[in-house]
């Protein structure tokens, strides 16, 4: 045999030097991981899990596809359920045919909104052709001043005993207005006193704030003094308060030493809680209890012709961004208590005050009329 047999071949040759090498990288590799395993990698040196592009992206193209959808039905959502309350709103209210004095009117203040509301038992009361004649006389007077800029809601109360001239009538008391010409020389009376347009009117039954309170779940009233009536009783601050307390709350006068005053005072408190309560989160995110609201309001409301619900929706969207604190109610200013030569215990109203009071709603700059008052 030939010695050739014992000589490697170059193939071999090559076989060997490759899987040398491969032994070397792998026990060079085992080695570096070994050296690794007792240090902590870095977050940014952690193996990352495969991402998955396409769920992802086919969520994305989906939700923006899906936009135009879900403004649309909001849209109609939203449509849907302000055309209810519309449609709720005009149903349920009575229109005051002629709720203003002809003749010359002071003229209207540019911007703001004058808006007169009267509070009455006597709207059931009225004869069927509804001539606002019948009935007796006004419980409740306010002045809501919406000023031009829209940055709060003043709520001013006048006496209902306060004495003042009635056109056609001489001096009497301000709601004796009320039983003689109805709302037409209500609004007239009051625009001669202070001498401002009223934009509009609105009068409510009573009952309407029974109604209203529980439809809005309860309202919360701060309370001067502690007093009972007609078997609710009230402590001096905080009170929750159901439809017939609520009612009971703000017609009650005579237990109190200074009647009317603090009658007052416990309209303006139960306004404060209505527009609290009905500005609460827990009203706004229930359409169900708006919707009951505003039902439960027109229910027992007589507004002028030109307070339809567009107009009314459109005044609330002008102030979407007044908050609860922002209603300021106060009392037209008094200056004591006088009787009428036929007996009759009347207010007297401060003229000064009345005459700057005036001016200050004619420039729409009750802030500052307020605040040299508060001084």
């Amino acid at each position: 045999m030939s010695d050739r047999a014992d000589v490697p071949s170059p193939v071999s040759e090559r076989r060997a030097a490759r899987a040398a090498a491969e032994a070397e990288l792998a026990a060079a590799e085992a080695e570096l991981r070994a050296s690794r395993g007792s240090r902590r990698p870095r977050p940014d040196q952690q193996a990352r899990k495969p991402r998955r592009r396409r769920p992802v992206l086919r969520a994305v193209l989906a939700t923006t596809a899906s936009l135009a959808g879900v403004a649309t039905v909001l849209a109609v959502v939203g449509a849907v359920f302000v055309g209810g309350l519309v449609r709720s709103f005009d149903t349920e209210k009575d229109v005051i045919a002629d709720a203003f004095p002809t003749g010359e009117r002071p003229a209207p203040t540019a911007g703001a909104q004058n808006v007169l509301l009267i509070g009455s038992d006597s709207r059931a009361a009225r004869d069927p052709d509804g001539d606002q004649t019948l009935g007796g006389r006004s419980d409740a007077l306010m002045l809501a001043h919406v000023p031009a800029d829209r940055h709060a809601v003043y709520l001013m109360s006048i006496m209902r005993d306060a004495w003042v001239d009635v056109p056609g009538h001489g001096q009497a008391k301000i709601n004796a207005a009320y039983s003689w010409g109805g709302v037409p020389l209500t609004v007239q009376t009051v625009e001669q006193l202070l001498d401002v347009r009223i934009d509009h009117v609105a009068e409510i039954d009573f009952a309407g704030f029974e109604d209203l309170t529980d439809a809005l779940g309860g309202v919360t009233v701060s309370s001067p003094q502690a007093f009972t009536v007609r078997g609710h009783t009230f402590t001096a601050g905080p009170n929750r308060l159901d439809g017939a307390e609520a009612l009971a709350f703000v017609r009650e006068r005579h237990a109190f030493a200074d009647a009317d005053h603090t009658r007052v005072r416990n309209q303006q408190a139960f306004m404060r809680g209505v527009f609290q309560q009905a500005l609460s989160r827990g009203t706004l995110t229930r359409p169900k209890r708006v919707q009951e609201a505003v039902a439960a309001t027109s229910r027992h409301l007589a507004v002028d012709p030109g307070l339809d619900a567009s107009t009314l929706f459109g005044l609330g969207w002008s102030l979407r961004g007044v908050r609860a604190d922002d209603l300021r109610t106060f009392t037209m200013p008094t200056a004591g208590s006088g009787t009428s030569t036929d007996g009759q215990s009347y207010v007297t109203l401060d003229d000064g005050d009345r005459r700057t009071l005036s001016q200050s709603l004619r420039s729409d700059d009750l802030d500052r009329w307020l605040a040299a008052r508060d001084h």
